[in-house]
């Protein structure tokens, strides 16, 4: 089915926005292979390559594209791309065509076909009945194929020669369906090619690397990695292969991920803000008691589940120590859609540090009336005028039990992975606290904006807000 420049266009401006293509795929009904193939056809050849236009292409042009694939072994999408070809089909029509004519070029007459004289043949053929060819002509017919493909190869070396001698053979034993014997017969009997012995045959073949066929997968693994910092791990990783139309297994991302040396990050210590209990503290009211009758025993069970945005927020403070001296980031998480709402980075941990992350989250929402408002026992929270700012826009207070981490556990996620991403390891790298408090900054915005989550299937914190709002 031919789809319209118009319709091609719009898609290809969505696929620039950040739209993966499976997304685009159930909006607009498209195959995403399809969309994946004429975004990259744009990005290589501008629009122009995508207008519906008769083009000539010469037997030498096809031979060589066909060439490419076949015996230099590159993807038949890549070259599609590469040649400007409105879709790979095209290039998988000629594949066929070459083999089904004894590997040669056919080249359509234009025109009408003739219907002279055919009456006739089909006369002639219904009085004498069709011959069927004899096994000695269609052996002869096979040998000059495989012949003909075999001196196609051009090697570098006997590894190669080898290599390549056989990837042919395999694929001339599907196409041809006769026996390997009767292949490796046909070459080795001929002078002017090289000799592959069924040993060697067996030896190449499972020696050759089965992930060969994954080249432009390990490739967009890279891509990602790289463009990630190298902050992403297998999970992201498959998540955002998803969002850009690649229909992947976690497992094998996490194997291509060994073979190419891509690890992720791993966890540090913090910041601890508790000074004791001055009768400030307030009930946690995210921990939920449950009373077993049988077995005699309470739970605790702490529900961090929330329906919509700006219904539980979180907020803690975290050191980041350098040779030049201290940064102090005080942010507030949303637990819906893990996103840092505002944040104050400071010298010193203060109150003020606390006032100006506040300020700068109610400017933002003026009705927060529904929202609770979790921290630890820090004692910047249990101070009056942090009490009392909240209480007065009809927040919710809530405190995590003393000593007991777990009961904030999403504030300490986030600052797991934000100082395994951006700051362990390249403490040295930072001169001064300026340099510090800007990669800081560049994070959270990255974090908010770009990082996928896989609590969040695929999607950026923004996005998953967005995705919230717009569904009321």
């Amino acid at each position: 089915m031919k789809y319209s420049f118009e319709l091609k266009k719009e898609i290809y401006e969505k696929h620039c926005e950040g739209y993966g293509c499976k997304i685009l795929s159930k909006k607009y009904g498209i195959h995403h292979e399809k969309i994946r193939y004429f975004c990259k056809l744009i990005d290589k050849h501008g629009l122009d390559a995508i207008l519906h236009k008769h083009t000539e292409h010469s037997p030498e042009h096809k031979l060589d594209a066909i060439n490419r694939v076949l015996v230099n072994g590159e993807s038949i999408k890549v070259v599609a791309v590469d040649l400007g070809l409105t879709s790979d089909s095209v290039l998988r029509q000629w594949i066929k065509s070459y083999i089904e004519n004894g590997y040669n070029v056919v080249t359509k007459k234009k025109g009408r076909p003739s219907t002279r004289g055919k009456e006739k043949e089909d006369g002639r053929r219904a009085g004498e009945g069709e011959r069927t060819p004899s096994r000695t002509a269609v052996e002869e017919d096979r040998r000059s194929r495989i012949l003909k493909k075999i001196v196609c190869l051009n090697s570098r070396g006997r590894k190669e020669e080898k290599e390549q001698l056989t990837k042919a053979v395999t694929e001339l034993r599907q196409e041809l369906k006769c026996s390997l014997d009767f292949i490796l017969d046909t070459i080795n009997t001929n002078d002017s090619l090289p000799d592959l012995p069924r040993s060697d045959y067996y030896y190449w073949k499972n020696r050759i690397d089965p992930d060969t066929k994954n080249t432009d997968l390990m490739d967009a693994i890279a891509a990602i990695y790289t463009d990630n910092h190298k902050r992403y791990g297998y999970r992201r990783i498959t998540l955002q292969l998803k969002n850009e139309g690649w229909a992947v297994n976690h497992k094998t991302v996490k194997r291509l991920m060994s073979k190419l040396k891509l690890y992720g990050i791993t966890p540090r210590a913090k910041y601890k803000s508790y000074k004791g209990d001055f009768n400030g503290t307030v009930d946690n009211k995210l921990l939920h008691r449950r009373v077993d009758t049988k077995k005699h025993k309470t739970e605790y069970i702490r529900d961090f589940s929330t329906s919509d945005v700006n219904e539980k927020w979180t907020t803690d403070v975290s050191e980041f120590h350098i040779a030049a001296g201290k940064l102090y980031l005080s942010p507030i998480l949303d637990m819906h859609n893990r996103e840092i709402v505002s944040y104050s980075i400071s010298k010193h941990p203060g109150y003020k540090q606390i006032t100006d992350m506040l300020n700068k989250a109610f400017n933002k929402y003026d009705d927060l009336s529904n929202l609770i408002f979790h921290s630890d026992q820090g004692w910047q929270y249990q101070m009056y005028h942090y009490r009392k700012a909240l209480k007065e826009r009809g927040i919710t207070q809530s405190m995590s039990r003393k000593g007991n981490c777990l009961d904030n556990s999403p504030m300490e996620n986030f600052f797991g992975k934000m100082k395994n991403e951006m700051f362990y390891g390249h403490e040295y790298e930072f001169k001064t606290l300026e340099q510090l408090q800007k990669a800081m900054e560049e994070y959270i915005e990255y974090y908010n904006k770009e990082r996928i989550q896989v609590k969040l299937k695929g999607l950026t914190p923004c996005q998953a807000r967005n995705q919230s709002l717009y569904s009321f």
